[in-house]
């Protein structure tokens, strides 16, 4: 079978869950499940703390898992991302009180507190900086007012809990994260294990298709078919089918779901009549 780490709490958790489950995985129906079998599709799935999927399958005991991208640098696993998933984005940066620094080379001979560690050591010594870095566990923008760290480097969504806390972000982001797929580094996996691996990794590239397009379908002219075909050029091309009244023809593509109200306006402003959407539910390319 092939094994599978997947993050058994935190914001990785649901939204790896409902991915799964669109890709057609069995899934766990408790939180207090650490492993399941799913025979179906021959794969058996750990639960485990995210911060620890990357050190899981660097190990070779698991084949892959899902974690994040700033988890996996962190780590310093042997492991390699393979697939990002495109949930969970994040932009690591850091900040500080106003006027102490506003870019890398101002963090020398300062200390930085975080719960990245190894993400930040590994980017101050990219940069040549001689700065020391504070391990914290968590709340690390108190780390100022204490008086523990002159900089704090951390997640940052919106910056408000930065700014509540009279810290403002500077520079250049650390890095920028999301949920990824990870594989241990040079995996030589056997034909029938590979075979497993790529299949899983189809199922999830379906997915993402399916969230991202709309089967858009709608009746236009025939000498509309050009200008119609531009604005919906799918994947390879249209499907065109000719209608009972003569001249009009039936077209069906797959179209940006973040487009899809644009197109629709556009082609009907050329004439073309009965458009609609449908969702995408699972897809192969």
């Amino acid at each position: 079978m092939l094994r599978i780490a997947v993050p058994n709490k935190g914001s990785l958790s649901g939204p790896a869950a409902d991915m799964l489950h669109e890709a057609g995985y069995q899934q766990r129906r408790e939180s207090k499940e650490l492993r399941i079998v799913d025979p179906v599709n021959d794969v058996e799935f750990f639960y485990l703390r995210p911060r620890d999927i990357a050190i899981y399958v660097s190990s070779g005991q698991l084949d892959i898992g899902i974690t994040g991208r700033d988890l996996l640098v962190d780590s310093g696993a042997d492991a390699e991302e393979i697939l990002p998933l495109g949930f969970a984005r994040s932009t690591f940066r850091f900040a500080s009180k106003p006027g102490t620094a506003n870019g890398l080379e101002d963090l020398k001979g300062k200390t930085v507190a975080t719960s990245y560690e190894g993400i930040v050591a590994g980017h101050l010594a990219a940069g040549g900086i001689d700065a020391s870095v504070v391990h914290l566990d968590g709340a690390v923008e108190t780390a100022i007012e204490l008086g523990v760290a002159e900089v704090i480097a951390d997640v940052v969504e919106t910056g408000t809990s930065l700014r509540n806390a009279g810290l403002e972000v500077f520079g250049e982001p650390i890095m920028k994260s999301e949920a990824v797929v990870i594989r241990r580094t040079g995996a030589d996996a056997d034909e029938a294990a590979e075979s497993k691996v790529q299949q899983f990794l189809r199922r999830l590239q379906g997915v993402l298709v399916a969230r991202t397009y709309v089967m858009m379908d709608y009746d236009c002219r025939v000498e509309q078919l050009e200008k119609a075909v531009a604005l919906t050029p799918g994947l390879e091309s249209p499907t065109v089918s000719p209608l009972h009244n003569e001249g009009w023809v039936a077209v069906r593509a797959m179209v940006p779901a973040k487009e899809a109200q644009r197109i629709m306006d556009d082609l009907y402003d050329i004439g073309a009549r009965a458009i609609l959407t449908t969702a995408i539910h699972a897809c192969r390319l």
